[in-house]
Formats: structure tokens, C-alpha cells, sequence
């Protein structure tokens, strides 16, 4: 095929790069440790951690997994914590012992949590105190072996530990009660473990390094298998299309969303760390002025967001007040940037709001705009290099240029699909390779690309996916609820937000009762805006709701 988007590419970046650079994940992190021992690594809350020491920390911790809980290599260990310094220690630890890590949400519901564990086989989870009164709801179902327990505080410097820890359990309240069985002290058994039994394992390209859940095109939340491979070559091609902004050793890049977030992960997790930049993780981005009083304290020099996260910081006085000489790229994905939002960034800033696309299932970067943008075009970039695109009709043929179809994407990066889920693999791959992203779009002349809908019913809120048939699914189950649909409308502040149409099952029930069912069932930003009861909902001829009709007559409703 023709690569007609090679001519918008920056110049010196490649049209292909080697994803054989590194043997894996742990070869270009072991790298790092060592060239940047010496350079800040990650920061929070007023302690940095140098490579040297999250070096000594991960391959501590590593040696726990291996030699304390006799964990083996292709165990599945899970992460649920937000932004903390215990994150990469835990991360990499188990990378260099040879398992897989399967991020959590840490807002997640019991029930939302006991599938993911159930579904990767998870046999080790390590969980901030906050949400581990969830997973004592779950391991009465399913009993997971091996408890790691930390509070947020617990790797700060002393006395800031012991107050962080007592202000978010004592004063704020944060840390419900709970009571696991033979639960273990995180930090205790990263310093017990012993760095001088660590036995590297041999780890291929081929072998996973997550299980990254995702709800792809059905709503099923589903693990993407990412090997080291494709980690290793989203990091190299990323960091190809950036290398002309990037000094090794002299960057600081913002961190505000969740490294358990696959753009976050593999975008300031990896290709900032493999050029030995310091993180500043944000704990909680939703303080905006929290967060901005960080901002104070640094000469940062990249920023990754999505929309709602940028739109928020430009709406504060304080942020707007900032010095940003030393901002160099803004990299906005995970939902839609709005034009409104980037131009007033480069306003404020200075730079440019730079739109990239990707998916949990290509590890994720499969198009960024040019890093030489001057102004917000619309597109969300071409593709990258090593990485090819198509625009495919129903019948999975290659559609003209300017027509409308479904965004295919190709590349080193595409996960090797979904784990114990053969069919649902074989729905979003296609015969020659392509994976099928459920977006609906077309390509320019110059090889850019335009999102125009979504082919899947899938909810975009403040950049997570919210799936209609598992919101349905949740809500059928209260016993007063009859049938149910879900859609997205358009929200100011999240891009988008869930509304669902209800037919009572009961007359008695009330929306307060509804809503505070939903609460308790789904994660924060997939509980329900607005809801509308219905005598009935439409429906095909076959009985199938028909989400469309509501999505169309809510969006021409004239408003109040």
C-alpha cells in the first residue's frame, strides 16, 4: 500500500523503526537504571526516587514474588493503586521477575473487580488501603492467595509518611475499614525481599508483559495480551515521533493520569523513562487547585492529558499564571480534544495541544499529529511509523480516500488479542492483519485521519470507556427494573455522559433509588448522569432496543 502520510512526518523521524531494539520491556528498563542512575526517576508528594533506587526497590520486590511467594514466571500479579511511588516499584518488579501485570482501577466496584481478577487468574494483587474494603467484598468468590497492602504515604520520607497516612485515615476518612485474610505490608516486602536472590528470568518478545483490560468493541471487559514486543515497539515508534523535543536525562513530564491507564503507562511511564525523565505523578488530578500548587514547584517541560483534565487546569486563575518556557509538547488522547480546548492551551501555554489516537488494543499509539502543528486541525494525526492504517466498508474492503468506513489499524504494536477469548479475537482482526478499531472515519490526501462517529455504542467519559451492555446489564439486575438502555449525550465537562431510558418493572421505584443502585454497582464515571423512565422503549422487529433512535431523538429534543 501506498504510505501517503510519510510526507507529513517531521523531518528525521523514521518511516520504520525496529521493534527488535530491545529483548523486552526489562532490557530497556534495566538500560535506564543504569545510564540514569543517578537522575531523578519519579516524584510525589515532596519525595523523589531516583533509577538507582527504584532499580534496588523493583528487583527487591521482584525477588519476593520469586522467592517468598514462590510465584513463577507468567503468574498474573495485579496493581490497584492510583498515582503513588509504590506504582512503578510494584510494576517493574513484577516485569523483571518474569510475570504479568494486570492494572486495576482503583475505583472499581466489587463486582467490577472480582471479573478482572476471576478472568486474568490473577494470583497476586497488590492494593492501595483505600479500596481494599472492595476486595474484601470479592475474595469470599474468589480467594486470591497473596495480599499486598500499602497506604498512600508509605514511601515518603519520614515524618511526611506517617502524617500523609494518619490525615487520609484519621482526619479525612478516606480508608474504610476492612479485614483481609493473611493480608501482607507492601513495603515490608519490598525491603524483605532479597536483591541478591533475584533470579532474572528469560524473557522473549513474545512472552506477555500485561493483561490489559478493556470492554474492545462488545463491552465485555476483556484482557488485551500485550507482549513485550508490543510495549517495546509503541515505546520505540512514540519516542521516534518525539525524539526532535526530547533531551536524554533533562526532561520533567506531568503525570496526571493513571499509569494503570494504557497512555499514561506506556507514553510517561516508558518512553519518558527509557530517555531518563522524571515523572511527577498526581495522586488526585481531580484537585485541580492540589495540582496546580505541584505545577508551581517545576520547570516541566511535557504535559499528558485528556480534554476534560486540560480544560479544567485552563478554567483555574492560579494555572493560567504558571510559567511555561520550558513546556516543549502537549499530547491530548484518550477522548476527542476539542477545539476550544486547544486553542485556548496554546493560548495560555503557548504550544500546541497535540491530538494522538490509540486504543488498550495497540498498546496505544497508532496516530499522533505532527509535533510541528502550529494550530488545532481536527485530524487525529497520521499514522506512525512502522504502522499502517486502512479505512475498511462492512465486507472488509479497502474503502477510496475521503470515504467514510471503519479505521483499521496494522503495526507491531497490535496486541496479540484477547486472552481466552478466541472468538471475540477473530471478530476485530481481520483476514490480512488489520485490527478493527469500532471507529468510523477517512483519510485525507495527506494521510491524515478524521474520526467522524463511533461504530460501536461505546461512551467516551473524561477518556474512559463506558460500555451500554454493561451499564444495562448492572441495571436489569435491581429487582424494580424491567428493561433498560444506555447512551452517551454530549457534557461540557466530560465530552460525554451516560443517560439511561428505564421501564419500570415496579411503579414504586424513584430515581433516588435507582441512582444510589448504580453507585454501588459501577465505577464513578460510569454511573448514569440523568435518568428517563418509559412506558416502552423502541425496538427492531426482532426485539432489539434501538440505542440509535434514543441517541437521535435526545440529541434533536429541544432543550428546556
Amino acid at each position: 500500500m501506498t504510505k501517503i502520510w510519510y510526507k507529513a512526518y517531521d523531518a528525521g523521524v523514521p518511516y520504520e523503526i525496529n521493534p527488535n531494539e530491545y529483548s523486552s520491556i526489562n532490557d530497556m528498563l534495566e538500560m535506564s537504571f543504569s545510564k540514569f542512575k543517578n537522575n531523578p526517576a519519579f516524584h510525589n508528594m515532596g519525595t523523589s526516587l531516583s533509577y538507582q533506587e527504584i532499580e534496588l526497590y523493583s528487583r527487591k520486590f521482584a525477588s519476593y514474588l520469586q522467592n517468598d511467594l514462590k510465584l513463577k514466571k507468567g503468574d498474573r500479579v495485579a496493581i490497584m493503586m492510583p498515582n503513588i511511588l509504590q506504582y512503578p516499584i510494584a510494576l517493574f518488579g513484577i516485569l523483571r521477575a518474569g510475570m504479568i501485570a494486570v492494572n486495576v482501577n482503583p475505583l472499581y466496584t466489587a463486582r467490577e473487580l472480582e471479573h478482572q481478577l476471576k478472568d486474568s487468574g490473577t494470583q497476586a494483587i497488590v492494593i492501595f488501603a483505600n479500596s481494599a474494603h472492595v476486595l474484601q467484598k470479592v475474595v469470599a468468590h474468589y480467594p486470591v492467595k497473596n495480599i499486598m497492602v500499602t497506604q498512600i504515604g508509605d514511601m515518603l520520607k519520614f515524618p511526611k509518611n506517617y502524617i500523609v497516612n494518619f490525615v487520609i485515615k484519621k482526619v479525612k476518612k478516606m480508608v474504610p475499614d476492612f479485614n483481609l485474610p493473611n493480608m501482607l505490608d507492601f513495603k515490608s516486602c519490598v525491603m524483605k525481599g532479597d536483591e541478591n536472590k533475584f533470579n532474572k528470568p528469560q524473557i522473549t518478545l513474545d512472552d506477555t508483559a500485561f493483561l490489559q483490560y478493556t470492554g474492545g468493541t462488545t463491552g465485555v471487559a476483556k484482557g488485551a495480551i500485550l507482549t513485550h514486543r508490543n510495549m517495546v515497539a509503541n515505546m520505540v515508534q512514540a519516542r521516534a515521533w518525539i525524539k526532535n523535543f526530547i533531551t536524554d536525562g533533562q526532561e520533567i513530564i506531568i503525570t496526571p493520569l493513571p499509569l494503570y491507564h494504557i497512555f499514561s503507562l506506556t507514553a510517561n511511564c516508558f518512553v519518558f523513562g527509557s530517555v531518563g525523565a522524571l515523572n511527577i505523578l498526581i495522586t488526585n488530578p481531580r484537585d485541580i487547585p492540589g495540582f496546580v500548587k505541584e505545577l508551581k514547584n517545576w520547570k516541566f517541560t511535557a504535559f499528558t492529558g485528556v480534554n476534560t483534565l486540560f480544560n479544567g487546569l485552563l478554567n483555574n486563575d492560579e494555572f493560567r499564571k504558571l510559567d511555561f518556557s520550558s513546556l516543549k509538547l502537549t499530547l491530548g488522547g484518550g477522548m476527542a480534544v476539542q477545539k476550544a480546548v486547544a486553542e485556548r492551551w496554546k493560548q495560555v501555554t503557548g504550544r500546541p495541544l497535540v491530538e494522538a489516537y490509540g486504543l488498550t488494543e495497540t498498546s496505544p499509539a497508532a496516530c499522533i499529529n505532527p509535533m510541528t502543528i502550529k494550530e488545532f486541525n481536527g485530524f487525529i494525526g497520521v499514522p506512525i511509523p512502522s504502522t499502517d492504517v486502512v479505512i475498511k466498508d462492512d465486507n472488509n474492503q479497502n474503502l477510496p480516500l475521503g470515504e467514510i468506513g471503519e479505521i483499521c489499524i496494522k503495526g507491531p504494536q497490535v496486541m496479540a488479542g484477547y486472552y481466552n477469548r478466541d472468538e471475540e479475537t477473530a471478530k476485530v482482526m481481520t483476514s490480512d492483519g488489520f485490527f478493527k478499531t469500532g471507529d468510523l472515519g477517512y483519510m485525507t490526501e495527506e494521510g491524515f485521519v478524521k474520526i467522524v462517529d463511533r461504530k460501536k455504542d461505546m461512551i467516551l467519559v473524561s477518556g474512559f470507556n463506558v460500555y451500554p451492555n454493561e451499564l444495562e446489564d448492572v441495571i436489569v439486575q435491581h429487582p424494580k427494573v424491567l428493561e433498560a438502555a444506555a447512551i452517551g449525550i454530549p457534557d461540557e465537562k466530560s465530552g460525554e455522559s451516560v443517560k439511561i431510558f428505564v421501564v419500570k418493572k415496579d411503579e414504586s421505584l424513584t430515581q433516588e433509588e435507582l441512582m444510589k443502585f448504580c453507585r454501588e454497582q459501577l465505577t464513578s464515571y460510569k454511573v448514569p448522569k440523568s435518568i428517563e423512565f418509559r412506558s416502552e422503549l423502541p425496538k427492531s422487529n426482532v426485539g432489539k432496543i434501538l440505542r440509535k433512535d434514543l441517541r437521535a431523538e435526545t440529541l434533536t429534543k429541544p432543550k428546556d
